[in-house]
């Protein structure tokens, strides 16, 4: 079994929440603390219907999850969701009551090509224009380049990325939403990179992998203590 954990900040405490494969989603939310979360990796865009395969909000709900994670890279490279798509999913996810780890991060090319902010703002609005209540939305920049390669954004460039996506924010949507919705990073977070990245003033927490399964998790969760 694979269980990937995902941790974010929020005021002086560290929230954590396991985003486990669908199919171990009761059993983790079994196995779990009360205090850690548990959130689902994916979900669809309607309630029911003949979809093969997928999962629906209110089936997360039914086993005592109360979060997804949507846009993440693998979904919008590999499955070709399109920006579009992970809104409509953003817009039921929350109307169904779930919490929403909102994925957004450019590929190498686009970084090289001088357009992330284009590309991630792009992105983050597909997202905005589909949620009415922020209280219940997390974004997680992810840049595509960086997630399983080892190599990881620098604290400048995760800060320089997190500042102009709270501008994005505090332009279009609000001032206080700007500064209350919490800015997560990932890609190759670790055990050694963790505290100096969580030492920048717009990054919150931190969406993490492969170092979710190892014991330097402990010192992830407490990077920004």
């Amino acid at each position: 079994m694979v269980l990937y954990l995902r941790s974010f900040k929020v005021l002086c405490l560290t929230e954590v929440v396991c985003g486990a494969p669908s199919i171990y989603l009761d059993f983790a939310r079994q196995k779990l603390d009360a205090k850690i979360g548990v959130a689902a990796q994916n979900c669809y865009k309607v309630p029911k219907g003949a979809f093969t395969g997928e999962i629906s909000p209110a089936m997360i709900k039914d086993i005592g999850a109360a979060w997804v994670i949507l846009g993440h890279s693998e979904r919008r490279h590999v499955f070709g969701e399109s920006d579009e798509l992970i809104g409509q999913k953003v817009a039921h996810a929350l109307a169904e009551g779930l919490g929403v780890i909102a994925c957004i991060g450019e590929k190498l090319d686009e970084r090289e090509a001088g357009i992330t902010e284009k590309v991630v703002f792009e992105q983050t609005k597909a997202i905005a224009d589909n949620v009415k209540d922020w209280g219940k939305v997390v974004l997680a920049y992810e840049p595509v380049w960086a997630i399983g390669t080892g190599k990881t954004a620098t604290p400048q460039q995760a800060q320089e990325v997190h500042e102009k996506l709270r501008g994005w924010l505090k332009s279009h949507v609000s001032d206080a939403v700007a500064q209350s919705t919490r800015i997560i990073y990932g890609g190759s977070v670790t055990g050694s990179n963790c505290k100096e990245l969580a030492s920048q003033h717009d990054v919150d927490g931190f969406l993490v992998g492969g170092a979710s399964l190892k014991p330097e998790f402990v010192d992830i969760i407490n990077a920004k203590h």
